[in-house]
């Protein structure tokens, strides 16, 4: 419990020093009327204490989910009851750690029968342990002159993962585009390069997929129907250096490569492939087998949920050597990753070149409209001109390192952060599609 004077308070004892200054100029045998202009002040203030509520007979709580997606909002109640009576309204304050925001921090309530409840927003912005550090409740007493104040501290901590939820989402939809009437059918026909079936030929059929030997001997056109293959490894690389925990449109683009890396693993798991993950900066920090099924998802959730934010160079020699090391087999090789400067990309190529002599390899890269928007904005200042033209620079740079993987044969994801999951997901289909793996 705490009482701390109001602004009425203070402007109460301020409107008694100038009379008191006065009458203790003009006679100054009277100057201890200014002492009781100080404590009839202060005993206002004390009467004003005793009538108020006792903080004593607050209950504050919060009910706030314990795992939250990261970048995903989630809603929290905050609850204050007295048992007696209670003030006409109430201030309710919230702190958190440098992983959450709260909105709003603070807000004014009014109470309904002795109790008050208001929603707060909670954000999660960075993968770990969010941390609710305490309830503030505050209110005036009845002469408005003194603050009353309950403070609960530090509520059990959040686990900030990543946003799971989201990803699920989104592969749903997907699913359901598939499985009209909620009807998911066995196999996926008409699609890859593995042989399923003959089948009478119909328009709308590719002519390449005439079966000539079947249709002399049917003496009609007979047709190849194909499914999409199964069983192909998926290896998920996540460059965790520097660079990745640069902020993208809200978020750091580490926790944009793994949610991205989500729903292609919910995606994979879903349709027969097996699914594993591998993350580096200097050094190579986690490695996964590769894991098939649906079941295999959570397993993936958590081991993403371990990477860390990381201020390191990344060492794509150590990196992509330990990668193609644990590789026994042909795989599809997604590379999240970000370069800044000619060094960087340099040996990024030359190591995804290597790997690509073994291995298909599915590049994502974060589409930079910052820098595009300084390109495309019309100059007003000779300091615009500036920033244009460098960011000219960066984007050409950018474009001539994305242009050499694609003649190396690399297949390329480069979308905005917002849309790096479903880009990445036509991305890998089309690979599916083409045979490519």
């Amino acid at each position: 419990m705490r009482l701390y004077p109001t602004r009425r308070a203070i402007a109460l004892m301020a409107a008694g020093a100038a009379p008191a200054l006065g009458v203790a100029l003009v006679a100054p045998g009277l100057w201890t009327a200014a002492a009781a202009w100080i404590v009839l002040a202060i005993g206002l203030m004390l009467a004003d204490a005793l009538l108020a509520v006792s903080p004593r007979g607050l209950d504050l709580a919060m009910a706030a989910p314990r795992v939250v997606g990261v970048g995903r909002p989630e809603t929290a109640r905050l609850t204050a009851a007295f048992a007696k009576g209670g003030p006409r309204e109430i201030e309710l304050a919230v702190g958190v750690n440098a992983r959450l925001t709260a909105v709003p921090d603070r807000q004014v309530v009014r109470t309904h029968e002795g109790r008050a409840e208001a929603d707060v927003r909670l954000d999660p912005l960075r993968r770990g342990e969010g941390l609710i550090e305490g309830l503030w409740a505050r209110w005036r007493g009845p002469l408005g002159l003194v603050w009353l104040q309950r403070h609960e501290p530090a509520l059990p901590p959040l686990a900030i993962t990543p946003d799971v939820a989201g990803v699920k989402e989104q592969a749903l939809r997907l699913f359901a585009r598939d499985a009209p009437l909620g009807a998911k059918p066995l196999t996926d026909a008409g699609e890859g390069s593995d042989f399923h079936a003959l089948k009478e030929f119909q328009t709308g059929m590719d002519l390449g997929d005439i079966d000539w030997k079947q249709s002399a001997r049917h003496a009609k056109l007979i047709g190849r129907e194909y499914r999409t293959e199964r069983n192909h490894h998926i290896l998920l690389a996540l460059d965790t250096g520097r660079l990745m925990s640069a902020p993208a449109a809200g978020l750091p683009r580490i926790d944009r490569a793994i949610n991205a890396a989500l729903l292609l693993a919910f995606v994979s798991l879903r349709m027969g492939d097996r699914v594993g993950l591998f993350a580096f900066d200097s050094r190579p920090r986690l490695a996964s087998g590769l894991a098939s099924g649906p079941a295999a998802f959570p397993l993936l959730q958590r081991m993403c949920a371990q990477i860390d934010y990381s201020a390191e160079e990344t060492n794509f020699t150590l990196g992509l050597t330990a990668l193609a090391g644990r590789l026994d087999r042909r795989a599809m090789v997604v590379v999240f990753t970000d370069f800044a400067d000619a060094t960087s990309a340099e040996l990024m190529v030359e190591n995804v070149a290597r790997l690509m002599r073994t291995h298909l390899v599915l590049f994502v890269v974060f589409r930079d409209e910052e820098l595009d928007s300084l390109v495309s904005r019309a100059p007003e200042t000779p300091d615009d001109v500036s920033r244009a033209v460098i960011a000219e620079r960066l984007v050409r740079q950018r474009e001539g390192v994305i242009g050499r993987l694609k003649r190396l044969g690399a297949q390329i994801v480069d979308a905005p952060a917002d849309g790096l999951g479903p880009a990445l997901l036509n991305g890998y289909l089309d690979v599916k599609r083409r045979g490519l793996v």
